[in-house]
């Protein structure tokens, strides 16, 4: 039997149709929890008793019949595992049994579905486990499901980071003040990038020593000696020198540019003619026009040099996976290295296992993992032909 319960519908348009069998309860299904209807849990702004959880559903109601569109405040979700919606008591829209009522899914959630079959829930690899590793005649006979929804949480934050990195994005403008703060499930960057007005990205250079974002700003008496408060805590300034006077420095200054037609420059216009492409010295790391960023870890912010005000840009970072339920998802792809990272973690620490098994199993999730990691590299022959092709290669293939 297929594993897709899903109707094209459904999947491509966001749109359920029903017959309704009551006036007040009309039950759209979950292929998480049954066998037909949704692959996403419908969102209420509105609980089943008409109290407001939330800004905004995820859903519009519409009876067919009628030709009447259900005001929000008028449903509820009364069971989502089975995405169960109820009509509020003294609501305006009339509903008879027999009418065709209407669940269509608002744009942003029908994207939010489209892929998910690449993906298997958390919930699905600990009961596939509980099933497949343990019980009667498994090296696991007896395991609590605590202990693997742990060990299932510890495997995913590992693999986020380098096997099936959990990458997001945000699109942000930098204000005035040339900070932005960290994302709230941030891990580390990956790439954080300018947008110019084509939308291409124009990679920004962490800044390599350059400048620097002290952790602490201990003020100093004429000895130089940190001063206390009265509870004998070091006091602490508002604003570090190194920041402020970073915030106003000319990158021309770091980066050597300059104008060849400002006649007063020490590189002038006749200069440049005459020696076009025999400039040497520079530094790679600070010969660049994109700008800089820094981490700032006392202020929990990401800082850009002063060249980038009211620029977009584009952060790049990952998560460690458990921030979110929708984060909580492993690739089909990295299934297996799942179960071997959880069967090892699980019989690592336990006295009855012998250690020739623990072995095995240790190397079994070593083999998998790095089967993980080759299968989701998405490497593609033709990508990287292309790539040699640039480079003024031959490539027979």
């Amino acid at each position: 039997m297929g594993l897709i319960k899903e109707t094209n519908a459904a999947y491509y348009s966001g749109q359920l149709v029903i017959k309704a069998d009551s006036p007040t309860v009309y039950t759209f299904g979950n292929t998480k929890t049954s066998d037909s209807g949704f692959n996403t849990e419908l969102v209420s702004a509105y609980d089943g008793s008409m109290s407001q959880i939330g800004p905004l559903s995820n859903y519009t109601l519409i009876n067919l019949t009628t030709g009447v569109t259900f005001p929000e405040q008028e449903t509820g979700v009364g069971n989502p595992s089975t995405n169960e919606l109820v009509l509020a008591p003294g609501a305006t829209t009339v509903v008879n049994v027999g009418d065709f009522i209407l669940c269509q899914l608002k744009e942003n959630t029908i994207d939010q579905n489209y892929g998910n079959y690449s993906y298997i829930s958390l919930n699905d690899i600990i009961d596939n486990f509980m099933v497949a590793y343990t019980g009667q005649d498994q090296i696991l006979t007896s395991v609590k499901r605590s202990q693997v929804l742990f060990h299932a949480k510890r495997s995913i934050q590992e693999f986020s980071y380098d096997t099936f990195p959990v990458m997001k994005s945000q699109e942000l403008t930098i204000p005035p003040s040339l900070s932005l703060p960290l994302p709230q499930d941030y891990v580390n960057y990956v790439k954080i990038s300018c947008v110019d007005s084509n939308g291409v990205l124009h990679t920004i250079n962490p800044l390599y020593g350059l400048s620097t974002n002290p952790t602490e700003l201990p003020i100093q008496d004429s000895k130089g000696i940190p001063t206390q408060n009265s509870f004998g805590y070091n006091n602490e300034a508002q604003q570090s020198k190194t920041e402020e006077r970073w915030k106003s420095a000319n990158d021309n200054d770091i980066t050597g540019n300059y104008d060849p037609f400002e006649n007063q420059g020490v590189y002038d216009y006749v200069w440049w003619k005459q020696a076009y492409g025999q400039r040497y010295g520079l530094d790679p790391e600070v010969s660049n026009i994109n700008g800089w960023f820094s981490i700032n870890q006392r202020t929990g912010s990401i800082s850009f040099s002063s060249d980038l005000t009211d620029k977009l840009v584009v952060v790049k970072y990952i998560s460690d996976g458990l921030a979110y339920d929708n984060d909580m998802k492993v690739p089909k792809m990295a299934e297996e290295a799942m179960y071997m990272s959880m069967m090892y973690n699980i019989i690592a620490s336990r006295r009855d296992v012998d250690g020739g098994t623990k072995a095995f199993y240790k190397r079994e999730k070593y083999v998998k993992t790095r089967n993980a990691k080759i299968r989701l590299q998405n490497l593609k022959l033709d990508e990287i032909v292309q790539v040699f092709r640039g480079q003024s290669k031959w490539i027979k293939h």
